[in-house]
């Protein structure tokens, strides 16, 4: 616990196509942290079969949020198992809400840094609309995109607002090229480390 403790820990927050994933790969390669995005450790875990993906697949089935605990038991376990490799964590989408944010900083210890890709919603809908014509996804027709970005500023202005009182909130104007958010970016992490 302690090491994890001591590590760099960076919780990037944004709206569904403001851009996170590609950002995440590239602050990857470049700082060698380690990306953990919550909904692949849920992917991963049902996929196990493990007697937790059984309790989560049963939720999920009802339509119910994951409890947090479990959410965070999964990111413990994932941030544990990459210490001895790691130059920190880069945890996606997390905090979905400020109840997970509190006992994160309780069980594991509060964020260096909290980015928040700043980005419109007609911005956001242009790009999952773009991204759904290369690779199709459920989730990306229209009136599953704003129902998905009406949930997200639903539950992240409480989140932003949390941490922006409390820990080095930074946001990024995220309606740039890759390139020029990256660079934003690289200054924010850079100011900290």
């Amino acid at each position: 616990m302690e090491d994890l403790r001591k590590c760099k820990i960076i919780f990037m927050i944004g709206g569904p196509g403001s851009g996170k994933g590609t950002q995440c790969e590239k602050l990857v390669e470049k700082y060698g942290f380690t990306h953990l995005s919550t909904g692949e450790l849920l992917r991963n875990e049902l996929a196990s079969e493990s007697e937790r993906s059984k309790l989560i697949r049963d939720i999920m089935e009802r339509g119910d949020m994951v409890p947090s605990g479990v959410v965070l038991e999964l990111l413990k376990e994932a941030m544990v198992s990459s210490l001895s490799n790691t130059q920190g964590f880069l945890i996606d989408g997390y905090p979905r809400e400020v109840k997970q944010g509190e006992e994160f900083g309780r069980r594991i210890g509060d964020p260096h840094l909290v980015i928040c890709m700043d980005c419109s919603a007609d911005t956001m809908t242009n790009r999952l609309l773009q991204r759904s014509q290369s690779s199709p996804r459920m989730d990306d027709t229209t009136k599953a995109i704003a129902k998905r970005l009406e949930t997200y500023y639903r539950a992240s202005i409480p989140v932003i607002a949390y941490y922006e009182t409390k820990t080095q909130l930074q946001k990024i104007n995220a309606e740039g090229t890759p390139e020029e958010v990256f660079l934003q970016l690289c200054i924010a992490i850079d100011s900290i480390f």
